[in-house]
């Protein structure tokens, strides 16, 4: 069982799954589903809820969610890092920078600069 299925029963067509598959206490992954909900005005605040109670047991955070959040059809997109700089990475390593530094100076650098970084951490190979 996925998190999706979680989400799409609190959402949608409201069934218990914890009534229906003894297994969903193993599956069930709080973070994701109240991250899931966290998505959506009307649900933010009762994934943040959740996230305050994370101690209460899992079923009985499901069964908040599932009773409380009114049914209707809710879908977006999963939030994503954007594909990482092709020059962001090099820029860590040629000068050893953290994440913050290597942010920074990609600012600053210029893309003549940026291109003679990668000719010079170039490793060959396909």
């Amino acid at each position: 069982m996925t998190p999706f299925d979680f989400l799409n029963s609190i959402n949608d067509n409201k069934k218990d799954l914890f009534k229906d598959d003894p297994l969903a206490y193993k599956d069930y992954a709080p973070f994701i589903v109240n991250r899931g909900l966290s998505y959506f005005v009307d649900t933010v605040m009762y994934a943040n809820e959740m996230n305050r109670m994370s101690h209460i047991d899992k079923k009985w955070q499901f069964s908040f969610l599932l009773n409380s959040i009114p049914k209707k059809k809710r879908f977006s997109k999963w939030y994503k890092k954007d594909k990482e700089d092709k020059y962001f990475s090099m820029v860590r390593e040629y000068f050893g920078y953290s994440n913050e530094k290597a942010k920074a100076a990609l600012n600053v650098l210029t893309d003549e600069q940026l291109n003679d970084i990668e000719r010079k951490i170039y490793k060959g190979g396909k």
